[in-house]
C-alpha cells in the first residue's frame, strides 16, 4: 500500500491539492472495496456514471465478448461496426424523431464541443448564449461556457463572443438574438448544486430559439439515461432539443459521450470542410457494447420510474442531520446544503471516514453531492442512513 501511494503521488497527474487517495481493488454494485479491506458505499456512482452500480455482469460480459472479436479497427465513420450501430439504432429509438443521427464521442466535454462546431456551422453564426454557474467540460471551448472567471483568467484567451445569461431567469432569454448560434443549457445544473428551472421557462426558451433560428442545445452530460425521473431530463418539461449531448452513464462504465440532432444537420460536418469533425477512438467498439448491454438493462427494467421516490427517502434521511440548511432534489440527483462551507466539509470528512464516497459542488461550496447508483434501494438506504449517524 505504501509504495502503491508513494508511485501514485509521483507518477499520476493531479487535479487537486488533496484527491481521496484511497487504493481501491475492486468494485462491485453500489460497494467498492480498498486494498486494506475497509468498504465503501458508493452514493456518487462516480459522478453520475455508474447507474448499474459497479461490474454489473451483463455489461462485463458484453465488454469481454467484444474484446474477443475486435477492439480498435478505423478511425470514426469508416467502417460498419455492429456495437455503434445497434447503440445508435436503440437511443434513436427512444428519442424524438428529429433526433435520428448520433455521432459518438469519448467524453462529455468532447460531446459539447462537437456540438457546439455543429451549431456554428448549420447556422453560420459565431455567438453562443450560456448559463451563469453552467459547467459543460474543461477542453477550451466548453470551457469558455463554464460559469467562473477563475477559470477563464487561468486559460485565456478562450472562446469569443460567448454570452452568458442568468439560469432560469425569463427575462434574459431576451439575449438570444438572430446572431446567437446556439443556446446551451443543462437541464439541471449540476456543479451549481442541482438547481432546475421552472417548466415555463424551458418552453420559453425553446420558443425564443425558435423565433430566432438559435439551435437549443441540452447538455445532459449528467442528468441523461434515467437520473432524474425520466430517461432524458428534457421530458419533464415536454420539450426537444435541436442537439442533445450526453455522456457519464451512457457508457456504463466505459468512456463514451455522444452529440444527437437531426440527420439533415448531421449532414452539415460532411462538407465544406470534409471531416468536419473528427475523432479517432470515439466510438470504440468496446464502450459502445458496454453502453449498449447498460441502456438495453435500463429502459428494459424503466430504473427511472423508481429514482424520484428513492431520492425523496434519501432527502428524508439527510433532512435531520446537524447542520443542514436545505436540500434539492430531482430523482437520484442531490445537493444537501449546509449552513457553511466548514459544516459541508466536516461532513464530507466524517463520511468518507466512515465508508461514504460523496462528492461536492464546483460552484456551490457549502453542498455535498448526493447521486448514488440507480438501483440503490431500501436496505441500502438504511445502510446509508446508519453509517452518517452512527455514534
Amino acid at each position: 500500500m505504501h509504495f502503491l501511494r508513494e508511485k501514485f503521488e509521483k507518477h499520476v497527474a493531479a487535479t487537486s491539492s488533496s484527491p481521496m487517495g484511497i487504493a481501491i481493488e475492486r468494485a462491485e454494485g453500489l460497494w467498492l472495496y480498498g486494498i486494506d479491506g475497509k468498504r465503501y458505499l458508493d452514493m456518487i456512482a462516480g459522478i453520475a456514471v455508474s447507474n448499474l452500480g459497479h461490474s454489473h455482469p451483463a455489461i462485463v460480459a458484453a465488454v469481454q465478448a467484444q474484446v474477443a472479436r475486435y477492439m480498435h479497427l478505423m478511425v470514426y465513420g469508416e467502417l460498419i461496426q455492429e456495437p455503434q450501430v445497434d447503440l445508435a439504432d436503440l437511443l434513436c429509438q427512444h428519442l424524438p424523431p428529429v433526433l435520428s443521427s448520433v455521432y459518438f464521442v469519448n467524453s462529455g466535454t468532447e460531446a459539447v464541443e462537437g456540438a457546439l462546431k455543429l451549431a456554428k456551422r448549420v447556422t453560420g453564426r459565431q455567438e453562443i448564449v450560456c448559463c451563469n454557474n453552467a459547467y459543460h467540460g474543461c477542453t477550451h471551448g466548453s470551457m469558455s461556457l463554464i460559469g467562473s472567471q477563475e477559470y477563464h483568467e487561468a486559460f485565456a484567451p478562450l472562446l469569443p463572443q460567448v454570452r452568458r445569461v442568468r439560469f432560469g431567469v425569463l427575462e434574459d432569454l431576451e439575449q438570444i438574438t438572430s446572431r446567437t448560434a446556439c443556446f446551451i443549457t443543462e437541464l439541471v445544473q449540476g456543479e451549481a448544486g442541482v438547481r432546475t428551472a421552472s417548466p415555463e421557462y424551458w418552453q420559453a426558451a425553446r420558443t425564443r430559439c425558435n423565433e430566432t433560428g438559435t439551435l437549443f442545445i441540452a447538455d445532459e452530460i449528467q442528468t441523461g439515461i434515467g437520473r432524474t425521473g425520466k430517461l432524458f431530463a428534457f421530458e419533464h418539461y415536454n420539450i426537444v432539443p435541436d442537439i442533445l449531448v450526453l455522456a457519464k452513464a451512457l457508457g456504463g462504465g466505459m468512456p463514451v459521450g455522444a452529440f444527437i440532432a437531426s440527420r439533415e444537420q448531421m449532414l452539415a460536418l460532411t462538407h465544406h470542410p470534409m471531416l468536419g469533425h473528427m475523432t479517432t477512438f470515439g466510438g470504440h467498439p468496446v464502450c459502445c457494447a458496454a453502453a449498449l448491454a447498460h441502456l438495453q438493462i435500463i429502459t428494459r427494467q424503466q430504473y427511472w420510474k423508481q429514482v424520484d421516490r428513492l431520492g425523496k427517502q434519501l432527502k428524508n434521511v439527510l433532512q435531520k442531520y446537524p447542520g443542514v440548511r436545505e436540500i434539492r432534489q430531482i430523482g437520484l440527483m442531490l445537493a444537501v446544503d449546509f449552513k457553511d462551507e466548514t459544516t459541508a466539509m466536516t461532513a464530507y470528512k466524517t463520511w468518507l471516514d466512515r465508508g461514504i464516497f460523496i462528492d461536492w459542488f464546483l460552484f456551490c461550496p457549502t453542498a455535498l453531492r448526493i447521486a448514488p447508483p440507480l438501483i440503490i434501494n431500501e436496505d441500502d438506504i438504511q445502510e446509508f442512513e446508519q453509517r452518517i449517524y452512527e455514534k
